[in-house]
C-alpha cells in the first residue's frame, strides 16, 4: 500500500497524536533518555515553548489527518552566542517506519532551518541505531562526534553520537534567524 504524506506546521490540536508516537520510543528502548512519556498536555507546552521561533511539523496522511509522524528543532544550548545552531530530532509512528515518512520530515525540516537562517543543525543519537544514522545522512548530516556512557537507560550505559549538518554560511557579524510562524515549511 503507498500512502499519501503531506508536511504541514503542527498545531496545537496534534500534541496527543505527536505524544502517542513518542512514547514508544520512550518506553522500549534508547532512541530517548526520557523514562516517562509526556502525555499530550507535555507535548503542547513543548510545541509552544518554541514561542514561533523553532519548527514543529507533522507528516499527515493524504487527507491531511492522522499524524504518521514529526520533526522539530530546539534551542541548541541556552547561551546566547548558540542562537545560531539548532538540534533536531525525528520520530515516525512505527507502522510506517521505513517509507520514507522521516527522510520527508528531515528534508521539510532542514529546508526550513535553511529558509530560517539557522546555520547549523546538531544531530544526537543513542548508539548504536543504524536507522537514525542513514535518515541523518540522507539529510546532509556528517558525523561530528561521539560521547562515551553519556547516559543510563535500561540497565546499561549508552554512548551518543553527535551529528551536524551546515544549512547557512556563518556571516560575521551573523543574521538573525527568522521566526517559523512567518516562514512556514519549506520543502526544496
Amino acid at each position: 500500500m503507498v500512502i499519501q504524506i503531506q508536511l504541514r506546521a503542527a498545531e496545537p490540536g496534534d500534541a496527543a497524536a505527536i505524544a502517542a508516537i513518542y512514547a514508544p520510543y520512550v518506553l522500549t528502548g534508547t532512541v530517548s533518555f526520557e523514562f516517562d512519556p509526556p502525555d499530550a498536555r507535555a507535548m503542547r507546552g513543548r510545541m509552544e515553548a518554541s514561542d514561533g521561533l523553532y519548527p514543529w511539523i507533522v507528516a499527515t496522511n493524504g487527507e491531511g489527518r492522522g499524524v504518521l509522524g514529526y520533526a522539530y528543532a530546539t534551542k541548541f544550548r541556552e547561551r546566547a552566542a548558540y542562537r545560531y545552531v539548532v538540534e533536531t530530532s525525528v520520530y515516525v509512528a512505527g507502522a510506517v517506519q521505513g517509507q520514507g515518512v522521516g527522510r520527508l520530515l528531515y528534508e521539510a525540516l532542514i529546508d526550513t532551518l535553511r529558509a530560517q537562517g539557522f546555520t547549523q543543525a546538531i544531530g544526537v543519537i543513542s548508539l548504536p541505531n543504524d536507522q537514525s544514522i542513514k535518515t541523518h545522512e540522507q539529510a546532509g548530516f556528517r558525523r561530528a562526534g561521539q560521547l562515551r556512557e553519556i547516559g543510563f537507560k535500561q540497565g546499561r550505559w549508552v554512548d551518543i553520537g553527535i551529528w551536524q549538518c551546515e544549512l547557512n554560511d556563518s556571516t560575521v557579524p551573523p543574521v538573525e534567524p527568522k521566526p517559523f510562524s512567518e516562514i512556514g515549511v519549506v520543502r526544496g
